[in-house]
């Protein structure tokens, strides 16, 4: 179990994709995300396994929630600064969290 306190430390919001580009030097089939947070906290980049389910052109405009608050964490040659967040099914296969209406980018998630 985790406190409340806990929780509060986890900063989690609402971004847009502005570009995926493949990313081939991933040990697992992954993307590379240029996501939009909004004027506080601006663009971000994240490595994401969800090539099994999404297309890079579906991809872009999409308006994910992710974790903006983790250190940067390198992999392989790229330095992934969020943590896109998915459910992951029977499969492995990651389905993106998602607002249930676009709001605007940098929306806490509490």
């Amino acid at each position: 179990m985790i406190s409340w306190d806990d929780f509060d430390k986890v900063d989690i919001r609402t971004g847009t994709i502005q570009d995926v580009e493949d990313f081939p030097e991933a040990n697992k089939p992954a993307y590379k995300l240029l996501i939009d947070f909004g004027e506080d906290i601006g663009i971000k980049k994240s490595s994401a396994q969800i090539t099994d389910l999404y297309s890079k052109e579906e991809l872009i405009g999409t308006q994910i929630v992710a974790v903006v608050n983790f250190p940067p964490k390198q992999i392989g040659p790229f330095m992934s600064e969020c943590l896109v967040l998915g459910a992951v099914n029977q499969k492995g296969e990651v389905v993106l969290l998602q607002t249930e209406r676009n709001s605007r980018n940098g929306i806490k998630i509490s």
